[in-house]
């Protein structure tokens, strides 16, 4: 009875009033909204609705993308569910981009092409190679290093504002994988100029990595936290993150780097 007093409620509403109430929840409400009425879904479908979930800067940034036709023909929420489903790639391929599908946070991976990675023009050491289980073109890989140094940099403006993110290296360890096992590597994020947080990472399986949500349906590919920031809405600062191991002079073999993946850690 109480159910269905707050849904006459709600459908006896002018529909600038209940577009405006839908706006203010967030995707997954709007979805369960659609469900109770076909006057409902009318509104909870519309394109005023799903415009608002999307970033206000969500056209700029998949400009270019190979999926950018397809895009423009869908409605406002299969655009939003399309985003949020999977990856698409901006960039000329150098970075993947898609929503958080709770919230419509944007979530982003640098490639290993987007990274700077000492020795990666030298063949004795790194070598480029395409990967079926990739997203991207090619993927870096480790021939043989002493010197192991990974960073990649994102401004701020692109990320969502008020959100937490996690940072994450994305990897595979192929069959000449050598060099890890038990060796600390050292991980840092921080905005360039300013404070850095460093932590110790390991890359071997003993020290729980793990399979990397976005690469769910792709065998072999891992991941691990190299840290999370805050962002708060700063604009045009360099945000650095990225790891090193110089130190116990260690010959390190068989890594394949994916990545660097930027998403909202949210806290249960």
């Amino acid at each position: 009875m109480e159910e269905g007093m707050k849904k006459s409620r709600l459908t006896s509403l002018p529909g600038e009033c209940v577009t405006e109430i839908i706006s203010r929840t967030s995707p997954t409400d709007a979805s369960r909204v659609s469900l109770v009425s076909t006057d409902l879904r009318f509104a909870a479908d519309s394109d005023a609705i799903w415009e608002s979930f999307l970033p206000d800067d969500y056209q700029t940034i998949i400009i270019g993308a190979a999926e950018l036709q397809q895009l423009e023909v869908q409605s406002k929420m299969e655009r939003y569910l399309r985003l949020s489903d999977k990856p698409i790639l901006i960039e000329g391929g150098r970075k993947s981009f898609w929503l958080e599908k709770e919230k419509g946070k944007k979530c982003y991976m640098l490639s290993g092409r987007d990274l700077t990675i000492t020795w990666d023009g030298i063949p004795m050491y790194w070598t480029w190679n395409p990967l079926p289980q990739s997203r991207f073109a090619e993927v870096a890989n480790l021939k043989i290093v002493w010197w192991l140094e990974i960073k990649g940099k994102v401004n701020t403006h692109i990320l969502s504002p008020n959100t937490n993110y996690g940072v994450y290296l994305v990897f595979q360890r192929n069959h000449k994988f050598y060099g890890f096992e038990g060796n600390p590597i050292e991980s840092s994020i921080g905005i360039v100029g300013g404070e850095t947080t460093k932590q110790v990472i390991y890359l071997d399986s003993e020290h729980g990595i793990s399979p990397n949500p976005n690469l769910a349906g792709m065998d072999g590919w891992y991941e691990v936290e190299l840290g999370e920031f805050f962002n708060k809405g700063r604009k045009s600062e360099e945000l650095e993150m990225g790891i090193m191991e110089v130190k116990t002079g260690n010959a390190k073999h068989g890594l394949l780097i994916e990545g660097i993946e930027i998403r909202p850690k949210f806290f249960s």
